[in-house]
């Protein structure tokens, strides 16, 4: 399938609408040169930064799970690198997302989303590769057939195959690569948050909303639109940064604690924000890292880059030389492990019936103390298997609870399994990175979204 590029200037309408596009693009183009005074990080913290990078790096590690390409891009965009091990993990990442014929199966390969390819495309151009071979070429052109499909679903069932984040993950990552994006698919997301698309549940979802501003914003950045389609993408950016700011909590989180980051990406980009919103975020972001709450490599991953102040729209600019290659791990050996208290927690878990398909379930456990929610659906499902079972898919934010005694989520349907615990209050941490408390009940139900 061929793709038409889009003509970098606007129908020819008279000299004075000529004269008054490119005065507009003048004056954007000297607004993202102000300097503008970003929020300080402040300096009785960089060892916790560091060891947010080296907890990051140690992610690159494990080699019991597959490679995630955003723990690279997380790893590119900080300040301080192990370069070696950065290297390492890039091959690793090769291997998985271009396997060549000879040494794989392709049949039994498992095809990317939107969403990893495009974070795939972020990390090779975060560590300078050449996009113009013939192999990177392909990559360019597979991420454009996704988006294509994404787009066509949308027509058809008014909603994309994956979702919005992927759908403007995608975008972003053709446009961080300075590869032009078909207008029709630019034009399907504008459309989406005209129509207040990115929610869950009616709720206004704020890591969608950040991805599609990100988005917009390098659109908007690129020169490569017309005037019509940019003025539209700098309305849609607007309302998307306004939008961000009024999810802002009294707290300083924007959403929740895990939206954060992404959030803050899209305010650093703006160079238009207040210190005062971005401080306050970052206060409530160092304190939950004190807590320990973001373990998650994919967490941690996005939230890095704000850490050193930096966005996914400086990866455009990168060009990987005088790094400072200053990251080093200790071996573990000898250090001695936190070892989980053998203290038992009580618990309930229930099963909310879905009339007609499966029967509500609820069962009284124990388990240790500091045990993860995942561990502690395989013990409910190995004490009573005949009446409780769970099975999960492995995502890169990790383990993805999908099916719930035989009863499957589905994405065509719009349904999935939601964790809460209650009375009523979500879970937003993934099942591997939650951890129940004393008396606790956890609830599954499945929704539509």
């Amino acid at each position: 399938m061929g793709y038409r590029r889009v003509r970098l200037t606007p129908p020819l309408v008279s000299n004075y609408s000529m004269a008054s596009w490119w005065l507009r693009r003048m004056l954007f183009a000297l607004i993202l040169l102000v300097p503008v005074e970003l929020f300080e990080v402040p300096a009785i913290h960089n060892r916790l930064i560091k060891s947010l990078n080296l907890k990051l790096l140690r992610a690159t590690e494990d080699a019991s799970k597959s490679p995630n390409p955003s723990v690279y891009v997380g790893l590119r965009l900080s300040k301080e690198h192990n370069l070696e091990k950065e290297s390492q993990y890039l091959q690793r990442l090769k291997l998985a997302f271009q396997p060549s014929a000879s040494s794989i199966d392709m049949k039994t390969q498992t095809e990317a989303s939107t969403g990893q390819l495009a974070l795939y495309l972020l990390s090779l151009r975060a560590s300078c590769e050449d996009l113009e071979t013939e192999e990177m070429r392909k990559l360019v052109t597979r991420l454009k057939h996704k988006l294509h499909e994404e787009k066509k679903h949308i027509v058809e069932l008014n909603s994309p195959i994956t979702s919005y984040f992927q759908y403007s993950l995608g975008i972003l990552a053709l446009c961080v690569n300075h590869k032009v994006v078909d207008a029709h698919v630019i034009q399907k997301l504008l459309h989406a948050e005209e129509q207040k698309k990115f929610s869950l549940e009616g709720e206004h979802s704020v890591d969608t909303a950040a991805m599609a501003g990100l988005a917009f914003q390098c659109l908007m950045r690129s020169g490569l639109y017309t005037s019509h389609l940019t003025e539209k993408l700098t309305k849609g950016f607007g309302n998307i940064r306004e939008n961000i700011l009024q999810s802002q909590r009294d707290d300083g989180a924007f959403g929740n604690i895990y939206s954060t980051a992404l959030a803050l990406q899209v305010l650093i980009a703006s160079k238009s924000t207040s210190d005062t919103e971005c401080s306050k975020a970052v206060e409530i972001l160092i304190e939950s890292l004190k807590q320990g709450l973001f373990s998650n490599p994919m967490m941690m991953s996005q939230l890095t880059p704000v850490l050193h102040r930096k966005t996914y729209l400086d990866i455009s600019t990168m060009d990987c030389r005088n790094e400072e290659d200053t990251l080093t791990l200790r071996s573990s050996s000898g250090i001695s492990k936190t070892v989980i208290s053998p203290e038992e927690i009580r618990l309930q878990l229930r099963v909310e019936e879905v009339p007609g398909l499966i029967w509500g379930y609820t069962t009284e456990l124990q388990a240790p103390t500091g045990s993860s929610l995942l561990e502690v659906l395989t013990a409910a499902q190995k004490r009573d298997p005949d009446h409780f079972s769970f099975e999960t898919e492995d995502t890169l934010y990790g383990p993805y609870l999908t099916t719930v005694n035989g009863l499957k989520s589905k994405q065509s349907e719009r349904t999935y399994w939601k964790i809460l615990k209650e009375p009523d209050v979500s879970i937003i941490e993934g099942i591997a990175d939650y951890r129940p408390q004393e008396g606790e009940t956890i609830i599954l139900r499945l929704t539509k979204w």
